[in-house]
């Protein structure tokens, strides 16, 4: 190789290099902690920031469910409610995982030792959401048994119900 291109080619090297490093691991990303403002049942947001929880799917806001006599209700609202009610005005920690297609921050959140997400799922306001993890099934197993919250009744998946009101 030709000396006089050696500092080029270290140049380079390092340029690749510091680009993959620059790259933030998912999994090492600083925790977001702060005051939580609640948008729906599956998105808050901290410092300006808005954070969509991993791995499950809560009902949009319009969206109606309906309850064991049938009668139609806001379950969208009343999954925001739930998890505004479980937060109160504690701080939230979320850990990063990436960011969506909107731009938000992806994570998983707690209350104190409470993963919300696990939490949301269990409580029968969300569901595990299979295209992005395995992780809340069992969650979803036991609020559908004990039909808890949407899984009293009937209810459309939040992403069905999105493909048909885009």
């Amino acid at each position: 190789m030709n000396i006089n291109r050696m500092p080029v080619l270290t140049a380079w090297i390092a340029l690749v290099v510091s680009l993959f490093v620059g790259v933030t691991d998912s999994e090492s990303a600083s925790p977001i902690l702060g005051t939580a403002s609640v948008i729906d049942g599956d998105t808050i947001e901290i410092h300006g920031e808005r954070i969509r929880f991993d791995a499950i799917d809560a009902p949009e806001s319009a969206q109606l469910c309906l309850d064991p006599a049938g009668k139609r209700y806001r379950c969208g609202q009343k999954s925001a409610f739930a998890l505004a009610d479980m937060i109160g005005r504690t701080p939230v920690t979320c850990q990063p995982k990436g960011r969506d297609r909107y731009k938000r921050v992806i994570a998983v959140c707690f209350k104190g030792a409470t993963n919300l997400n696990a939490w949301m799922v269990a409580q029968g306001w969300a569901v595990a959401f299979r295209k992005y993890g395995i992780d809340y099934i069992s969650q979803e197993d036991e609020a559908r048994l004990a039909r808890r919250g949407m899984w009293a009744g009937f209810f459309e998946m939040p992403w069905d119900w999105r493909a048909r009101n885009k």
